[in-house]
């Protein structure tokens, strides 16, 4: 069991990536060996964003038997079919390109203009079945958690917007071009935290168009602290070599799905490990001052483990080998733009919600986290009396 004389709360911390997400359901499985059977959810504080928000909010739903609520997510990660995501269909291609195609001919069509490259109400059908939003009160009032949070972007403010569902004594903050709102999570937060930009539509919260989480999200560790999280676990999405390949002479332009790759990746990946590294800096600096002058001085910083679990393979890579699975209208959208490119396949992995891509992410994701299973123990405090 986890140590009943552990008092640090543990935040979990869920980022965004499209399909990339399945790999977080394999770590999440692996925790779930560790603990005891029957055991309830160990991290007092979810944080999500974009797909991870989607991950978040079943975990906060059916937390009070952590097992079960995995086993559920698996049920849907290790099935999935890119028509529950978004329509794939002739007719559903065909309307989305006829429709930018007047609208690019005559210059806008006001109010009707495209709002997005696919159509993803296929989700929101799935998440209403699947995902009881009106249950997150339940888990906070049983103790099952203190708090669930869920980033979006705001198109018109700028800002970046943690909506949290909680306890009564987390109150609201603001930052530079970040604020924590109190709200009752629904659906509508779910699509606007994973609506990624161009390819899927905005959603209204109240009075603006939110998108996805990650974009504009400068500090992601940040909420879980908010919310009040001694220590987070952080599951990330990406490989170090997916950021970090060699430089080498190129002789053409970029496709489009690269550049657009290149877009994701700078949204979804790069504000998590600057977080990181800045969190690191912070805790070195706190090591170095005396306790007793941080309280003279009146500084706030507080010392914050982290435990990052991240892919130890290239998911660009894998992608390649699954993305022939495609519905073949989406692998003729995707061929246009260069997606099946060498440089091109980081686009295909946010988008490749077929179930062999999934299943094979999820198996990594447990892997690795089989891998610092010593590791993972002592930092979830797991045994003990």
């Amino acid at each position: 069991m986890v140590d009943g004389k552990n008092t640090q709360k543990t935040g979990l911390i869920l980022a965004g990536g499209g399909a990339r997400a399945a790999y977080q359901v394999g770590v999440l499985k692996a925790i779930g060996e560790l603990l005891p059977k029957a055991a309830a959810n160990p991290f007092p504080i979810i944080c999500g964003s974009s797909a991870g928000a989607i991950n978040s909010a079943a975990l906060a739903i059916y937390g009070e038997r952590y097992q079960e609520a995995v086993q559920r997510m698996l049920r849907v990660w290790r099935n999935f079919h890119v028509d529950q995501v978004f329509r794939s269909d002739l007719a559903g291609i065909a309307m989305s390109g006829a429709h930018w195609m007047l609208a690019l001919t005559f210059g806008g069509l006001g109010k009707w203009n495209p709002k997005s490259l696919l159509d993803r109400r296929p989700l929101r059908d799935l998440l209403a079945r699947y995902i009881p939003c009106a249950e997150i009160q339940k888990s906070i009032d049983s103790g099952v958690i203190d708090a669930l949070s869920i980033t979006a972007s705001g198109y018109s403010s700028g800002q970046s917007v943690t909506f949290y569902q909680g306890v009564d004594t987390i109150a609201p903050w603001k930052r530079v071009t970040r604020i924590g709102c109190k709200a009752s999570i629904t659906l509508d937060h779910l699509m606007a935290s994973s609506a990624i930009p161009f390819i899927f539509a905005p959603e209204r919260i109240h009075r603006e168009y939110f998108g996805d989480g990650s974009m504009r999200q400068t500090a992601p560790i940040s909420p879980a602290l908010h919310l009040g999280a001694d220590k987070v676990l952080v599951i990330g999405v990406t490989n170090s070599s997916d950021q970090r390949q060699q430089r080498k002479e190129v002789t053409s332009n970029p496709s489009l799905a690269q550049i657009a790759g290149h877009i994701l990746n700078s949204i979804f990946l790069d504000s998590l490990e600057a977080d990181l590294e800045r969190l690191q800096r912070i805790n070195k600096i706190i090591s170095l001052i005396p306790s007793k002058h941080l309280e003279e001085g009146g500084v706030k910083l507080r010392h914050v483990d982290a435990l990052t679990i991240s892919p130890s393979e290239d998911l660009q890579a894998l992608a390649a080998k699954y993305a022939h699975m495609l519905p073949r209208t989406i692998r003729f959208l995707l061929r246009g733009i260069g997606a099946f490119n060498n440089d091109g396949t980081s686009l295909v992995s946010y988008l490749l919600f077929e179930k062999a891509y999934c299943r094979e992410l999820i198996s990594l994701g447990y892997a690795d986290t089989m891998q610092r299973q010593r590791e993972l123990v002592e930092f979830l405090a797991i045994g003990g009396t």
